[in-house]
């Protein structure tokens, strides 16, 4: 099984994530913001990663900090359960239809972070939640998990389609840039021999 735990303790957030990649979409989430734990169950699901997610954040300040750092211990330990990365498929791409709303996302788990943002909202809040915190999460977990990431709403009006169907396009990416690849179980997908560094 490739599955990992990450714990990042600041005086801004205390969290611990569990991965394992080899799931069956079994989530236990709690960061003490019910949107994101409704997006974080979303990419489980949809990704059949197991997810554990504990967060305590300064949520009296606002959401920024937990939503951020919770982003960065999800990416790191999909990092480390990745391991040296060898024998996965690299590359996965999604298309999600969600009622008027269409986005598409594409991975790359390259260990070169990168993310393209291609996503408005047409109000600042959803709920409690300020919209523009979902590119600082997708950010976050590009940067952690080693992924080029692109992330692109075509077209939409329900701000909470928009952001589902995002977070669900990441998930069915991922689970396929993840899986191994029977043929090349042994080798890293790169004529390079690593991930990381230059193209």
């Amino acid at each position: 099984m490739r599955q990992a735990s990450v714990e990042r303790n600041t005086k801004e957030t205390q969290i611990k994530a569990t991965v394992n990649l080899d799931g069956s979409g079994h989530y236990e989430v709690s960061t003490g913001i019910g949107f994101l734990d409704h997006m974080l169950e979303q990419l489980s699901r949809h990704s059949l990663m197991d997810l554990k997610v504990e967060a305590k954040g300064d949520l009296h300040i606002d959401f920024h900090h937990t939503t951020e750092d919770s982003a960065i211990c999800i990416g790191e330990a999909v990092a480390k359960a990745l391991g040296e990365r060898k024998g996965i498929a690299r590359y996965g791409a999604a298309t999600i239809p969600m009622d008027e709303t269409l986005s598409e996302v594409a991975i790359d788990l390259s260990n070169r972070p990168y993310l393209i943002w291609k996503v408005e909202f047409s109000k600042p809040k959803l709920g409690e939640m300020d919209t523009e915190l979902f590119k600082e999460w997708f950010q976050a977990f590009a940067q952690a998990a080693g992924a080029t990431l692109h992330v692109w709403n075509k077209y939409g009006e329900n701000n909470h389609h928009i952001v589902e169907s995002c977070y669900k396009g990441l998930a069915r990416a991922l689970r396929q840039a993840a899986e191994i690849d029977p043929r090349k179980a042994d080798a890293v997908p790169s004529t390079k021999g690593t991930l990381g560094g230059s193209l």
